[in-house]
């Protein structure tokens, strides 16, 4: 790859006044939400974004008006550099729902990652966007803006573009773009309702989350679709996106999604609701385009292996 491929143009912005009292990493990402906070922290560390031409640790507080500059520059060495490396187009297949200049919506089968990671650095549903829309490379994440576990199937919109991307992002954190789960949980729930409950690091166990009082807000809506013997189907609405909210909310009310490995119920095996993966799919995906500004959404139906698991319920 030449150095002009690693080239992100320099970029100058002042801090908006309503940003005035955050964090300086904060800021940035309200600045400039088409990159990870991390990318931008790793930036600062590294020189390549300045406060008023001086170099400033992460937690320095801006106050409005200060001048932002980044620079990525063109080190092979740098960030773009080494997650490039990491970042390369496989043939993997795609169920593609809908696809067009500024968006793909896929329908993920369970088992299938959606980012590289430790101990999983190819072979995700990043590489196989790679390769089917090489116009991706460009984008953080690939256009990337929200994601599904490992072992959760459904409904997933990418972005093509830059500005689809910013756009998606935005509607993200101002909580406008609408899913609905599928869920298979333990025991027969009366009657619907919603989890209000904060979410963070379990205290003990720091791959888990758990409700916690210092935790994140969250909030879980459920609809009762259908009651079994020992389980019953629901939907789930979500208003926030936190990492495992319908897992850890259903759990936290005693009902803890059939077949989840991580927030299951230890005697699952005694009540014959044995299943390989969590019971959880992403069915519905709603949003406002980004290019039309019109409210378009998806579906996707139960798969097999659900379908099966409600069989056997019966």
């Amino acid at each position: 790859m030449t150095d002009a491929q690693h080239y992100s143009p320099r970029i100058e912005r002042l801090v908006p006044a309503n940003l005035a009292g955050m964090r300086f990493d904060q800021a940035l990402a309200r600045m400039f939400p088409e990159h990870s906070r991390s990318r931008l922290q790793a930036w600062v560390r590294e020189g390549r974004i300045t406060l008023d031409a001086a170099g400033v640790d992460v937690k320095r507080k801006v106050w409005g008006g200060e001048r932002v500059r980044i620079d990525p520059g063109a080190d092979r060495d740098g960030w773009e550099a080494r997650e490039a490396s990491a970042h390369r187009a496989q043939p993997i297949a795609l169920e593609i729902v809908h696809e067009e200049d500024a968006l793909l919506v896929v329908d993920k089968p369970a088992g299938l990652v959606v980012h590289p990671g430790s101990g999983n650095r190819d072979g995700t549903l990043l590489n196989a966007i790679l390769h089917h829309a090489p116009q991706c490379a460009a984008l953080p994440r690939a256009g990337i803006v929200h994601r599904l576990d490992k072992d959760t199937s459904g409904l997933l919109v990418i972005a093509k573009t830059a500005e689809a991307q910013t756009d998606l992002v935005r509607q993200l954190q101002a909580r406008t773009i609408g899913r609905e789960y599928l869920a298979v949980v333990h025991g027969v729930l009366i009657a619907d309702g919603a989890v209000d409950a904060p979410i963070g690091r379990h205290p003990v166990e720091r791959t888990r989350m758990a409700v916690a009082a210092r935790g994140k807000p969250a909030r879980t809506h459920f609809t009762v679709l259908r009651r079994f013997a020992r389980a019953t189907l629901v939907k789930c609405r979500l208003e926030t996106g936190r990492t495992h909210q319908i897992r850890v909310h259903m759990r936290s009310i005693g009902h803890p999604i059939v077949g989840d490995p991580v927030y299951g119920h230890r005697h699952a095996h005694r009540e014959g609701l044995r299943f390989p993966r969590q019971a959880l799919h992403a069915t519905r995906l709603a949003l406002v385009h980004p290019g039309t500004g019109e409210p378009v959404s998806w579906e996707s139906p139960l798969p097999e292996d659900m379908r099966e698991l409600l069989k056997a319920l019966d």
